[in-house]
């Protein structure tokens, strides 16, 4: 009695922690995983390793399309080439021209883009500037004259500096007839006298002198008669 006792006791003892163990295992656990917890470790070095391999070949991408961008771009903004119709050194210090040369290497222009935008902006330029002989033709068959005469008494009453400025303004029809006006002010308020004589000739005088062949007509050009006429325009306007 005492025998078979013991070996129910000894089954029981024996079975226990298997069955516990099969009890505490859930149904949907693989195999391969001893606990819920390793499978959920496996899993975040698993979605780890994905997302390395996907963020090496978002920038792989982003490297090759950046490459694919800036193809004949330039190594450095100072690498692009000034067109040979374009004076160096003036472009070198003209503020446009640097603005442009950083705005064509940020967006990755070529070389030839960057020409072109250069061309435009020449463009521009010239259509600002007048026709010089088309302003020259609205002054009359004296332009020459009368040009010379606002440049002769420019020089004698203004700065260099000054003189740069009346001659953009001198650049169009309508300014040389405002200089002259001013010139003829000045003489009849003796504005530009300083001091001096009387002059000999008056600005009737030096118009009609400046009509002359021979002050204005190759071939027929009288030195002698020239510089009569520059004198009177000193006397008249100061030196």
């Amino acid at each position: 009695m005492e025998e078979a006792t013991q070996t129910v006791v000894d089954e029981q003892t024996d079975s226990s922690p298997s069955q516990e163990v099969e009890q505490t295992r859930p149904e949907w656990l693989p195999e391969k995983f001893e606990t819920p917890e390793s499978l959920v470790q496996s899993y975040g070095e698993l979605e780890s390793k994905i997302g390395q391999k996907d963020e090496t070949v978002r920038d792989q991408f982003l490297q090759e399309l950046e490459q694919e961008f800036y193809n004949g771009r330039p190594a450095s903004v100072g690498d692009y080439k000034i067109p040979e119709s374009i004076d160096e050194e003036l472009a070198q210090d003209n503020e446009m021209f640097n603005w442009w040369a950083n705005e064509a290497f940020e967006n990755g222009y070529s070389q030839e883009e960057f020409e072109a935008g250069i061309g435009k902006f020449a463009e521009f330029m010239n259509s600002m500037q007048p026709d010089i002989e088309a302003e020259k033709a609205k002054l009359g068959d004296n332009a020459q004259a009368r040009l010379d005469a606002v440049t002769l008494w420019t020089q004698n009453n203004f700065t260099e500096e000054e003189f740069g400025a009346i001659q953009n303004l001198a650049s169009t029809a309508e300014g040389i007839g405002v200089l002259e006006k001013i010139m003829e002010m000045q003489k009849n308020s003796s504005l530009g006298g300083n001091g001096t004589q009387p002059a000999t000739l008056n600005q009737d005088d030096l118009d009609e002198m400046m009509r002359d062949p021979r002050y204005w007509k190759p071939g027929e050009r009288d030195q002698n008669f020239v510089n009569k006429v520059t004198d009177g325009f000193n006397k008249l306007y100061g030196s």
